[in-house]
């Protein structure tokens, strides 16, 4: 995906979200029966703002639109470059060869590779030819050669272009728990963060007090602690046939958008269950969830009003705004036929289910995950800040190898990707309210109806 096109989707995206928040506020400024007066200065700063967003949302929308067009006529360019055979001679226009060696697409790189590294085909010679062709062209660019000799097993390193490619495909789904916790990239393969979980109104950390005059100030101080975050390696290991290298589109599917959607599910995976050995911490597993009990008497298997309503109450109030709904598509009836007296709180979205797949609850969208336990279970309903969920992630993305030795002898070639994330919840555990008792975090979940 070109640069310039993935910062427009992103454009896009963040435009949605603003817009969809700035009007989920209008509409409960207006609902009050008697506004105040930063209410009213409130409701007209919105107005203003969405007069100038609807502008810029159609401007970039029109501006997507066209250069997702030209994204899809290079990509034809690119595939009418390929001569018939297993050999593809043609770059995609605008393609940095020192990026991509030259090549039109990652199947391309494969298949070449593969008729390279196979005695007596008939143009073995002309893939030889060709990948040397590659490494001069990449010998300038900033990765360095494409080929790299090690006595008799001969390697080749794929194109930068083509490992990005992978990664961009795992962090283009705006709703995906994968990219929509708070994520860095870093060099290291751990991560020494500060934090401070002290409160305004606790007894420790930065402090404010009233001082009468002449009186001695009482000091205090940040209450900041350490914690390591290790990163843990993720890997997708696929073998394929020789038929399927014949097939350069099907392979180029396979080799990057499969590797791309399963290396995804299984990190997203982790950020919610992961036990913390080997893997990421969970929030599910993590001591700063908060388990809401059921009601008295309630049915096995079900949800009701009262259920969410808890569970919204124990949401951290400053994350109120930032949270979702995860769900388990089991829950999806509950949540369309809940009501509060005679009325529902699920509704689907005013703008569509663009981004919130699931419609709305308390004013909070509702997505449907695979990662949510099936209904009646503790995690089929889960209200979370994604923001609340730290997850540092080697820089230089998704690594990308393949060998032709390690299974010669069954005709099957290799390819292996391997991935560096870790992660675990800023909170180490519930935050105590200034008054009161019930505890908040960025993590809620409902206790098993049984």
């Amino acid at each position: 995906m070109p640069k310039d096109l993935k910062v427009l989707r992103q454009r896009a995206a963040t435009l949605r979200a603003e817009g969809e928040t700035l009007n989920q506020e209008l509409t409960e400024l207006q609902a009050v029966a008697e506004p105040t007066e930063e209410q009213t200065a409130r409701i007209e700063a919105i107005e203003s703002r969405l007069a100038a967003w609807e502008q810029e949302a159609a401007e970039t929308a029109e501006t997507l639109e066209r250069a997702e067009a030209e994204a899809r006529r290079t990509a034809l360019a690119g595939q009418l470059g390929q001569r018939v055979g297993r050999i593809v001679i043609g770059t995609p226009a605008g393609a940095d060869p020192a990026r991509t060696g030259g090549f039109a697409s990652l199947a391309a790189f494969a298949t070449t590779v593969a008729t390279a590294q196979t005695p007596g085909a008939h143009d073995q010679a002309a893939a030889q030819s060709r990948l040397a062709e590659a490494m001069g062209l990449m010998a300038a660019g900033p990765s360095g050669p494409i080929h790299q000799e090690r006595g008799s097993s001969d390697g080749f390193q794929v194109p930068p272009a083509f490992r990005e490619a992978i990664y961009e495909l795992m962090i283009e789904d705006d709703l995906s728990i994968f990219t929509a916790v708070d994520s860095e990239p870093t060099a290291s393969n751990a991560v020494t963060v500060l934090t401070d979980e002290s409160t305004p109104w606790g007894s420790t950390g930065v402090q404010a007090h009233w001082r009468a005059e002449g009186s001695r100030m009482d000091p205090s101080a940040i209450d900041t602690k350490t914690k390591s975050v290790k990163l843990h390696e993720l890997y997708a290991f696929v073998l394929a046939t020789e038929e399927l290298l014949e097939d350069a589109p099907r392979l180029n599917a396979r080799l990057t958008r499969s590797a791309a959607r399963a290396i995804t599910w299984k990190a997203s995976e982790a950020i919610v269950t992961g036990t913390g050995a080997g893997q990421p911490l969970g929030w599910m597993q993590s001591p700063a969830l908060v388990t809401v009990a059921k009601e008295s008497g309630q049915a096995a298997g079900s949800i009701v009003a009262a259920n969410v309503a808890k569970m919204y109450a124990r949401m951290r109030p400053s994350a109120l705004t930032r949270a979702r709904w995860y769900i388990n598509s089991d829950v999806l009836p509950e949540l369309m036929t809940m009501t509060l007296g005679d009325r529902p709180i699920w509704t689907p979205p005013a703008t569509g289910f663009q981004n919130a797949p699931g419609g709305v609850l308390f004013g909070r969208a509702v997505v449907p995950v695979e990662h949510c336990e099936t209904l009646g279970t503790v995690g089929d309903i889960q209200l979370v800040d994604p923001l609340g969920y730290y997850s540092p992630r080697k820089q230089n993305g998704v690594t990308f190898a393949e060998s032709m030795h390690l299974y010669f002898d069954y005709n099957l070639r290799a390819f292996r990707w391997t991935f560096r994330m870790g992660g675990q919840p800023h909170l180490s555990a519930p935050i105590a309210p200034a008054k009161g008792t019930a505890t908040t975090s960025d993590f809620v979940v409902l206790a098993t109806r049984a």
